[in-house]
């Protein structure tokens, strides 16, 4: 919960236990309303509690799953660059071969050219590799995506809570404004947003795939 909101409910808690120590047998009703206004603040403040703390997981998964694709592809344009390298030593060499004057001369290339060639083949495709997840090009590029995929299923999770947090907190600082003025309407807005802040909440939870922003 942000400090400010946090300063607001503290206010709004001390002068409703004033209220309830000073008032007289006249004020009961509006201690009454006050305790159940608290009584929405509290609720409101507990699902603060677990959106900002679901939202903080997210955002912290979302940035695990940017360094792992970051790496992903790091691992894949080396590989590539590897592969280029094969594939253009071997590309050479055939020129070499045409020169060669000896069959020796002419089988020595030969066989460099086919290792090159199978090196080339088991950098752009290792299936076996990496305790089966696979580490050529073709490999790593599908892995990098899918990690990127997850980041932005993350990300959303994360925008989500987020949208969700600030319902909630506008939603406790109308129910402390409720308090202070004694307009109950404010009472109600503040029910609709964290209605809304659960609407947010459950569409992290359920479609994370859809992107409040737009955007992919």
């Amino acid at each position: 919960m942000s400090h400010g909101v946090h300063a607001v409910q503290h206010e709004v808690e001390h002068q409703i236990e004033h209220e309830g120590h000073g008032g007289g047998g006249h004020d009961g009703g509006h201690d009454k309303q006050n305790k159940r206004i608290a009584l929405v603040i509290s609720v409101l403040a507990l699902i603060l509690a677990f959106s900002e703390t679901l939202g903080k997981s997210a955002q912290t998964s979302a940035l695990n799953f940017q360094i792992e694709a970051s790496n992903l592809w790091n691992f894949f344009q080396a590989k590539n660059i590897r592969r280029t390298m094969t594939i253009v030593a071997g590309e050479m060499a055939k020129i070499d071969a045409t020169a060669a004057t000896t069959e020796p001369h002419k089988a020595a290339i030969a066989k460099q050219i086919d290792d090159w060639n199978k090196t080339a083949a088991r950098y752009r495709s290792e299936p076996e590799a990496g305790d089966g997840k696979g580490e050529g090009t073709v490999e790593l590029m599908r892995r990098a995506k899918e990690m990127e995929h997850e980041r932005d299923i993350s990300l959303n999770k994360y925008h989500y809570f987020e949208f969700a947090s600030a319902a909630l907190q506008i939603g406790i600082v109308l129910c402390s404004a409720a308090v202070i003025t004694g307009m109950i309407v404010l009472v109600w807005v503040a029910g609709g947003l964290g209605a809304l802040g659960l609407i947010f909440m459950s569409m992290a939870f359920f479609f994370p795939h859809v992107h409040l922003l737009g955007g992919h």
